[in-house]
């Protein structure tokens, strides 16, 4: 099954053909970083404006590379030969959904396919099944951690999810990247340069000073607002260097993911865990994670780099697995959708 993908739920426009859920075929972003990045974050209005502008051009060029890469002679032909579109109803900013969602449902109109909504939070999970070598057996726990969002998912099958916790305030990344502007490395986005300054640290000399939130309770709930007001203090002290507080910081934050999840796959004698959001781009996350499994005997997978950040490829991904259009009813941007959502 060939599925054409879209995703506009925040400030990248993109569009992807996957075939069987598994196989990505062809895979377009345009993203309007640079913009947020004078305005210190995003601004909705200015996203969805970009959205206009981009998506257009993106399917068409998303198109052309299908064609190339599979040897249509038309771009008819290659139109024809999709099975279905995919688009993201949400979570997300409303006015950046609403391009993506109107331009999937023309677009299903034009080809008389199906249009399959997905669910973002759950796309990210998905992530991990594209051109993966390794079966991923259930059931597994699956670790959703981004700017927006950190959550623990029983994943018992597809479409078979469990709500098992997640952050009581700040998610894991915004928690980064609001550092990241203390330590005055980035006003948007930071996280990833915190990351890179922290490997500058050749000796902790803060280790352990920081707090590691919720580790003793007794849940699998998540909160990093005080983490970061701590993080804060100890920069006003103005007694360590940048790349001292970013290990200390970063390294609380693994703590608390790996150990929490850990917590999980033991209590739930699952088989697998996966990864998914922009977070688990992190490097010292990725290799915590693959230590600490591997002691315990667990396979973990973790999306290519490329695929933690918001793309169209997990989309159409998450589509195959999750077509139930008995659940459809109406098609329409929902920025507040839940990961249990649509399931």
């Amino acid at each position: 099954m060939t599925i054409f993908g879209i995703e506009t739920s925040c400030d990248e426009t993109a569009a992807a053909v996957v075939e069987n859920g598994v196989k990505e075929i062809c895979s377009v972003v345009a993203s309007s970083k640079e913009l947020h990045e004078e305005t210190g974050g995003i601004v909705p209005e200015v996203a969805a404006r970009k959205q206009v502008e981009s998506i257009t051009p993106v399917i068409q060029e998303c198109f052309e590379r299908y064609k190339e890469s599979q040897g249509f002679s038309s771009i008819k032909d290659c139109m024809r030969s999709v099975d279905a579109v995919a688009v993201t109803v949400g979570p997300g900013l409303v006015g950046s959904l609403v391009v993506g969602i109107e331009a999937a449902k023309a677009l299903s109109l034009a080809l008389g396919k199906p249009i399959i909504p997905v669910n973002h939070l759950v796309g990210h999970i998905y992530a991990n099944f594209i051109d993966n070598k390794d079966t991923i057996e259930f059931p597994a726990v699956a670790l959703l951690v981004s700017g927006g969002h950190t959550d623990l998912v029983l994943v018992k099958d597809h479409h078979k999810l469990e709500y098992v916790g997640g952050t009581l305030d700040d998610a894991a990344g915004e928690a980064f990247d609001k550092v990241a502007r203390l330590l005055g490395l980035s006003k948007y986005l930071g996280g990833a340069l915190l990351s890179k300054k922290a490997q500058e640290c050749e000796e902790n000399t803060l280790k352990g000073k920081l707090p590691r939130p919720m580790l003793d309770q007794d849940n699998f709930d998540f909160s990093f607002s005080g983490l970061k007001t701590a993080a804060r203090r100890i920069v006003e002290e103005k007694k360590y260097s940048t790349e001292v507080i970013a290990k200390e910081f970063e390294d609380a934050v693994v703590d608390v993911l790996t150990e929490k999840t850990i917590k999980a796959v033991k209590k739930f004698g699952v088989k697998t865990i996966l990864l998914g959001g922009g977070v688990s781009a992190n490097t010292s996350l990725r290799d915590r994670f693959m230590k600490e499994s591997a002691r315990i005997g667990i396979k973990t997978h973790i999306p290519p780099i490329r695929l933690c950040t918001d793309n169209a490829v997990y989309i159409a991904g998450a589509a195959f697995f999750n077509n139930r259009p008995e659940k459809y009813e109406k098609i329409d941007a929902n920025p507040a959708l839940g990961i249990m959502d649509l399931l």
